[in-house]
């Protein structure tokens, strides 16, 4: 976004925030921890003021005539950052072969890193309940997904990831359920969505999306334990 950020209530609808193209610069990424005032950026695009390596954490409901005492909290990698993902109490920051996971918003500490299969999309999804803390991304093997149990937070313990194998060909987009009981996945053919138990790992269901190839952006539910909704776009 060349001008900016902007929050926006989706019902009823109205601005709710904003961040100035002169505070920001151009951004490539920005999330919202859950309806907060903590909005996580990176830059990029035309003119960004901000380095794609950086993300930065903005306190939008900090009052202060300078800009920059909005600035919370900055982390800087080595190399692109592709996607941030943030619940109540972590943050995760997805690199194109790596994942980092830093304890949230007090103080950050670096509680986790995974090496990943080439990610150049950043493809990544966290719970957002209380009561599961599952990440899931794609795993080492082509069309597998990695799911990690983040409950156990002492930095520099391991948390092996589990693996499901879910499709033949590169994963193009996964999510998680709000309960975080499911996993959604497809692959970049974009003919078929298969949701997995996470307990289990056992699949679930298969749901047929047509013939042709097709690339699915996203995939949410409206409600919790819903099955998701795909968008898509073919060339027919």
């Amino acid at each position: 976004m060349e001008t900016g950020v902007r929050i926006y209530n989706v019902e009823p609808l109205m601005e709710k925030g904003h961040l100035d193209h002169e505070q920001v610069g151009s951004v490539a990424l920005c999330s919202m921890l859950h309806r907060s005032n903590l909005l996580a950026v990176v830059g990029g695009g035309v003119n960004p003021k901000f380095s794609e390596i950086s993300v930065l954490v903005w306190d939008d409901a900090r009052e202060s005539r300078d800009p920059k005492d909005k600035l919370v909290l900055e982390f800087t990698f080595t190399k692109p950052v592709l996607a941030v993902r943030m619940r109540h109490d972590k943050i995760i920051i997805v690199l194109k072969n790596r994942i980092y996971v830093y304890s949230f918003p007090d103080n950050p500490v670096k509680l986790f890193e995974f090496d990943t299969r080439d990610n150049p999309k950043g493809l990544c999804d966290l719970c957002p309940s209380l009561e599961k803390q599952l990440l899931v991304f794609p795993g080492h093997k082509c069309g597998s997904l990695q799911l990690v149990d983040l409950s156990n937070t002492k930095p520099g313990t391991s948390s092996a990831p589990f693996t499901i194998n879910a499709h033949q060909s590169e994963i193009a987009c996964v999510a998680l359920n709000q309960p975080g009981s499911v996993a959604a996945s497809a692959s970049r053919k974009g003919t078929l969505i298969r949701l997995f138990d996470t307990t289990t790992r056992d699949k679930l269901v298969e749901l047929r999306r047509g013939t042709d190839p097709a690339t699915l952006y996203c995939k949410q539910e409206s409600n919790p334990g819903q099955r998701p909704a795909p968008v898509h776009g073919s060339p027919t």
